[in-house]
């Protein structure tokens, strides 16, 4: 990150407070919105966020997979802290597909 840019730790969930630190997005929209304004450096996802239209970390996931891979968008440190097992194991198959998109490069 270049000298005097915000570095964003962003943190998306719906119900818990985000650690000390750390941007809180409660909707996926909010979280993309930090990305597409660039400069997060890592990003801590829950899966479940309250209503349909709120999205869920997984849309997160998905956008930025979209973003890497044809906008050669330089994604963030990833981790997902969600209590729903289906949704974490999703997630988590999207940050490794995102780490080997990274790791290629550009075309």
């Amino acid at each position: 990150m270049a000298t005097g840019t915000l570095e964003i730790r962003a943190w998306l969930d719906d119900v818990r407070e985000a650690p000390d630190g750390w941007t809180r997005a409660y909707i996926a929209p909010e979280a993309i919105a930090l990305l597409e304004a660039r400069g997060v450096v890592e990003i801590s996802l829950d899966h479940d966020l309250g209503e349909a239209t709120s999205g869920t970390g997984y849309d997160v996931c998905v956008w930025i997979e979209e973003a890497v891979a044809l906008r050669r968008f330089e994604p963030p440190v990833m981790h997902v802290h969600s209590a729903n097992s289906v949704g974490r194991a999703r997630m988590q198959q999207a940050i490794e597909s995102i780490e080997r998109l990274r790791r290629r490069g550009p075309p």
